[in-house]
């Protein structure tokens, strides 16, 4: 394998890294259900001191082809051309508390050797804990609280807020690997799957996000504002609960989600939150379909705050 501290830059802009602080991670690209790590990443970068320690290089990790970069047509030129980025920074939480965060896009290429670079990372800045989150789609109402399963060594987080423990194969991301190479060593690391109604994957659902802060707060101490989040979550779900008052059939697919959802949390026998006993589930294109309404009607009044 090359030397993985070719696929980095260390940036200047930093005087000096503390060691010994946490590593927060999100990497966006595979299913980012509710876009819960684009808006964890997005709100922290956006809320929070940050300075680049180290960049990646996107030329070496990045299928272009994939996720090709936007680039701004403006009338007879181009400009405004916005790369794909992949960053390690040091952050500081609302009490001023100092930590990693390692986010921008999942490696296409070179996984071995990006996650031998991170680890190097992790021993250059003697980190203390890895944490990182992840989002997928489950047959679960957004009228109860955001589920997690937890995965790491870290065993008093996985017995306090793990919540569907299966066995089964994933399709692993980068930072599976990541973590299963830190556990190799007996380094304290935890992940964090965001277990997300499949009816809302494909929107950006705020509670998701605060989920995440949420969960990384736990692992770490560390504190996060999310008054902004939890308020546009709010109205997320006001607007999505006046849908299924008006819509019999929404409803009764909304209900039975609740009802799965509370026999397992009440320890009944199924084997997960997924299936009744008959192994019957609504599908995620029955409820999506109720939902189409509720979107545009959402997407069109974006559009106009734009063009105030």
């Amino acid at each position: 394998m090359r030397d993985p501290a070719g696929l980095y830059d260390i940036s200047t802009e930093v005087a000096e890294v503390p060691r010994g602080l946490h590593l927060v991670a999100g990497l966006t690209g595979f299913a980012d259900a509710g876009a819960a790590v684009t808006q964890f990443s997005e709100y922290l970068l956006d809320t929070l001191d940050h300075q680049v320690v180290a960049q990646f290089d996107s030329d070496a990790l990045l299928d272009y082809r994939a996720r090709r970069p936007t680039i701004y047509f403006d009338q007879d030129h181009l400009s405004d051309y916005r790369p794909a980025k992949l960053n390690l920074y040091l952050m500081k939480d609302e009490l001023q508390q100092p930590f990693l965060l390692l986010t921008g896009y999942e490696p296409d290429f070179q996984w071995e050797r990006f996650t031998a670079a991170v680890l190097q990372l992790v021993d250059k800045y003697k980190v203390k804990t890895t944490t990182w989150v992840h989002a997928i789609p489950m047959p679960v109402p957004h009228t109860r609280p955001i589920g997690v399963t937890v995965s790491g060594n870290r065993v008093e987080l996985i017995d306090a807020m793990s919540i569907w423990r299966p066995h089964t194969q994933v399709p692993a991301n980068a930072l599976h690997l990541v973590e299963y190479r830190l556990q190799e060593l007996g380094h304290p690391t935890v992940g964090f799957v965001l277990l997300i109604p499949h009816y809302l994957a494909d929107t950006e659902y705020p509670a998701a996000a605060v989920t995440a802060l949420e969960s990384v707060s736990a692992a770490t101490g560390l504190i996060f504002p999310t008054d902004r989040l939890r308020e546009e979550g709010r109205d997320f779900v006001a607007k999505i609960d006046g849908q299924v008052e008006n819509n019999q059939e929404l409803a009764r697919l909304v209900g039975t989600l609740e009802e799965r959802h509370d026999s397992y949390m009440q320890d009944n026998p199924l084997r997960s939150p997924l299936t009744d006993v008959d192994g019957e589930l609504p599908t995620a294109d029955e409820i999506a379909a109720e939902l189409q309404n509720f979107l545009a009607i959402r997407r069109n009044g974006d559009e106009e705050k734009q063009g105030d």
